[in-house]
């Protein structure tokens, strides 16, 4: 089972996943959390750096594997294809928890290949529990008085 957090930047959508890896964890499950940035230079240096083929390695042999910021940035065609693979090899043999504040649908002009992001979301979304979080951010709630409007 694998679940997808969509939601506006600060309502919670990391504080929860983290939350259900600690749980995991605790429960004696192999977690491994990364965020979409560092997926991403890992997918791309793993054919030089043996620091990256160890950590894709520890990832693809997790039972459970959260993924923060998913389409935070635009990839390239290449990096969608690492990413697919990495999903394709994920699908079936590990839970995934992903965060993101895009949803699907817009995750194509951030692939850039509708192809690759059909093929993506098939194995992502594929029963998969879509949360949506709503709210306005944590963070800016209690720090109002940065912009003055005590």
């Amino acid at each position: 089972m694998s679940s997808t957090l969509l939601g506006p930047p600060g309502v919670g959508k990391t504080h929860l996943a983290i939350g259900l890896g600690v749980e995991a964890v605790q429960q004696g499950y192999k977690v491994s959390f990364v965020t979409m940035d560092h997926l991403i230079q890992l997918l791309r240096t793993q054919e030089v750096t043996r620091s990256a083929q160890t950590k894709l390695k520890r990832i693809t042999q997790s039972d459970l594997v959260i993924i923060d910021d998913l389409m935070f940035m635009a990839i390239n065609r290449h990096e969608a294809n690492l990413f697919f693979q990495l999903i394709n090899k994920l699908y079936g043999q590990s839970s995934v928890i992903i965060t993101s504040n895009k949803g699907p649908e817009d995750w194509g002009e951030l692939l850039g290949d509708p192809a690759i992001t059909t093929a993506i979301l098939d194995r992502l979304l594929h029963k998969s529990e879509v949360i949506h979080l709503t709210g306005d951010s944590y963070r800016l709630k209690y720090r109002k008085t940065i912009f003055g409007n005590d």
